[in-house]
C-alpha cells in the first residue's frame, strides 16, 4: 500500500476543545497539498473551512463526544452543519440508549438523521470501549438497518480506540452497504496500513499526515 493510497483513506481530524482557526486552516491545508479523503473538524468552522478551502470535502461531527443530546437537537446540528458546507457527518450514537437497551429508539435516531443528511455521508459513532460484543453486533446490525453510510469505532476521546478485533467484528456483521470507519488512539503508519487491510476505508486520525509524510 503506497503512501498516497492511505492518505486517500484518511480523515485528516483536529477536534481538540481549543483549537483555533489558524490550526484548522492549516489541517485543511495539509489536507489538500496531500490529497487526504476529507478534513474532520469542530462545527464551528465547517463554515469558513467551506469557504476558503472549496474543493475540500469537510466533515464534522455531530453529539460530539457523548451521544446523549436529544435527537432533534442532533438532527438541528446536522442540518446547519450541512447548510454551512459540510458534506461528511459523523454522529456519536446515544451510549446510554445502548446501555439501556433501546435498540428501537437508537435505530429511529440514526434513520432521522439520515434522512436530514440526505446524499452527504453519514458516519455512525458507536464508541466500542463501552460496548459488550453483543452490543457492538447489535449496532452493526442498527447501523445497516437505518440505512447509515459508515459504521466509525471511537470518538478518540472514550477510554481506548480502534482495535483490529473490533474492525474484524465489524466486517462479519455490517454487511457490503455499511463501510467502516476506524478511529482513536492509531499512532503508527503499520496500524493504519492493518486497520485498511482488515476492512476499513477509512481511518480517522490528528497524526496520519504527519507520520506518512514527516522525513525519516
Amino acid at each position: 500500500m503506497t503512501d498516497q493510497e492511505i492518505l486517500a483513506c484518511v480523515d485528516h481530524t483536529l477536534l481538540k476543545a481549543t483549537a483555533t482557526w489558524d490550526e484548522i486552516a492549516k489541517l485543511c491545508d495539509e489536507a489538500v497539498r496531500y490529497k487526504t479523503a476529507s478534513v474532520c473538524i469542530p462545527p464551528c468552522y465547517v463554515k469558513r473551512a467551506r469557504e476558503d478551502f472549496p474543493g475540500l470535502a469537510v466533515c464534522t461531527v455531530i453529539g460530539f463526544p457523548l451521544g446523549y443530546s436529544a435527537t432533534q437537537s442532533k438532527i438541528t446540528e446536522a442540518e446547519t452543519a450541512l447548510a454551512d458546507g459540510a458534506s461528511e457527518i459523523d454522529m456519536v450514537v446515544n451510549i446510554a440508549w445502548i446501555k439501556s437497551g433501546l435498540f428501537g429508539s437508537v435505530e429511529d435516531e440514526i434513520r432521522r438523521i439520515k434522512k436530514s443528511a440526505g446524499d452527504a455521508i453519514l458516519k455512525v459513532i458507536v464508541e466500542t470501549c463501552y460496548l459488550t460484543e453483543q452490543e457492538k453486533i447489535h449496532m452493526c446490525e442498527i447501523t445497516a438497518n437505518a440505512g447509515a453510510d459508515y459504521i466509525k469505532t471511537s470518538t478518540g476521546f472514550g477510554v481506548a480506540g480502534a482495535t483490529l478485533e473490533d474492525v474484524a467484528l465489524f466486517r462479519t456483521y455490517t454487511g457490503k452497504k455499511v463501510k467502516i470507519k476506524a478511529a482513536g488512539g492509531i499512532k503508527t503508519k503499520e496500524a493504519m496500513i492493518a486497520l485498511l487491510e482488515a476492512g476499513c476505508s477509512r481511518i480517522g486520525s490528528s497524526s496520519a499526515v504527519d507520520l506518512i509524510t514527516r522525513q525519516p
